[in-house]
């Protein structure tokens, strides 16, 4: 077993009636700690999608009133979804799939890179640019091999039919390393045309403070992988250019908020599960200031400040292992309008972050431990919340408003 802060597939018809409602949660709720294991070997197996099964049928938070749908399940380890512009769906599995999901049919992506599944690692997200309409570009990152092990790459790709074509690998995190943790690997685009992406420490701890690689950090691309001229580091010796912020233990949720401010959540050891607001240049701290403990002994790993070293926004203590981090901008719940939602491994949550100012107002938890171990969360194109969860029988899942 791989201890880490992540804590710890074929698709078929849902069976049985809904289940009865869940208690109302308010507040915000902290959590205890767990493990993954090994990443399950890739495996074949039937599709097909669920029939709209209402497994929550009313939840009723603070500024909303909701029920949750499965869409689909059967998903093996699913990481990531994204939509494309006609609707269909792209999912990744973390084993190395990618699921094109059209209307009824669901298809299995041909093309893909070579990707070595292992630990945490393996295929990770899929994200569409802005500018997805005009070129066709989709964006990936995923577990490469190489010399030396694995490295956390960015490559992107256009979509034939189910197959991935003119593919141009953008980046891999330097140097590669053994093992099969802290990969990172969420992609935000700004809207300025550049992307940034996520890199774990890979496990490593004390490269995270070293800027002359990535590991560990923030990096800012242009869209075809070259490096802007504006990136905060640009002219040092020390730093590589690519580096938008560092000191970053494992950021797997990153997204833009209303007023154009970036905002990333990163996997704690034994707690300190953090919520940061990200600015370039700036150095997070891991592994020199942390809130969470040693795995092995509960004894302190660094200080919890230094000079020079941001301080997190929201801290979780017990660790509640967060992945995945959407900004709601729809309609179909105005009430929570530009509010941060985060999902939750270990304590399998959907938890609001009320933001006001710049700074993070309140929380609420909406779900707990109702539906799994969520790895994803984000906003359909039909303004409802969309929900992946982590298992070998993961799902998919909407919420909707319910009256």
């Amino acid at each position: 077993m791989i201890r880490s802060c992540e804590h710890v597939g074929p698709l078929v018809r849902a069976p049985g009636p809904a289940f009865l409602a869940v208690a109302i949660i308010v507040g915000s709720l902290l959590g205890g700690i767990g493990c993954t294991s090994e990443a399950t070997p890739p495996r074949v197996s039937p599709l097909g999608l669920d029939d709209g099964t209402v497994v929550v049928d009313r939840v009723v938070s603070e500024d909303a009133t909701f029920r949750v749908v499965r869409v689909l399940e059967g998903l093996d380890h699913p990481w990531s979804v994204a939509w494309l512009p006609d609707g269909r769906m792209l999912i990744t599995e973390r084993p190395g799939r990618l699921r094109l999901v059209d209307g009824d049919s669901i298809r299995t992506v041909a093309g893909l890179p070579d990707i070595r599944a292992r630990g945490q690692g393996g295929l990770l997200e899929v994200a569409l640019p802005p500018n997805h309409a005009e070129t066709g570009w989709i964006y990936l990152t995923y577990s490469a091999p190489g010399d030396g092990g694995l490295a956390t790459a960015l490559m992107r790709a256009r979509l034939d039919g189910a197959t991935l074509v003119d593919q141009d690998l953008l980046y891999q995190q330097t140097p590669f390393t053994r093992g099969g943790r802290h990969s990172g690997s969420r992609i935000v685009f700004p809207g300025d045309g550049t992307l940034l992406f996520s890199v774990g420490d890979r496990g490593l701890r004390d490269p995270a403070q070293d800027p002359r690689n990535a590991i560990g950090s923030i990096v800012r691309l242009n869209l075809d992988g070259s490096i802007p001229e504006d990136n905060p580091f640009i002219g040092r010796d020390d730093i590589l250019p690519e580096i938008y912020s560092y000191g970053h233990r494992n950021p797997q949720g990153m997204a833009v908020a209303a007023d154009g401010t970036l905002w990333a959540h990163e996997h704690g050891p034994r707690g300190g599960d953090e919520l940061n607001r990200i600015e370039g240049g700036k150095n997070y701290g891991w592994p020199a200031i942390t809130y969470g403990r040693e795995y092995s002994n509960n004894a302190p790993i660094g200080g919890t400040e230094a000079p020079g070293m941001e301080q997190p926004a929201v801290i979780w203590t017990p660790s509640i292992a967060p992945s995945g981090l959407a900004v709601y901008r729809g309609d179909a719940f105005p009430g929570w309008r530009d509010n941060l939602f985060v999902g939750a491994l270990a304590h399998q949550k959907l938890q609001r972050v009320v933001l006001s100012g710049g700074a993070v107002a309140h929380q609420e938890t909406l779900l707990d431990k109702t539906i799994g171990r969520i790895r994803d969360v984000r906003m359909g194109p039909d303004g409802l919340l969309y929900i992946l969860t982590d298992a070998s029988n993961g799902g998919l899942y909407r919420l909707e408003p319910v009256a």
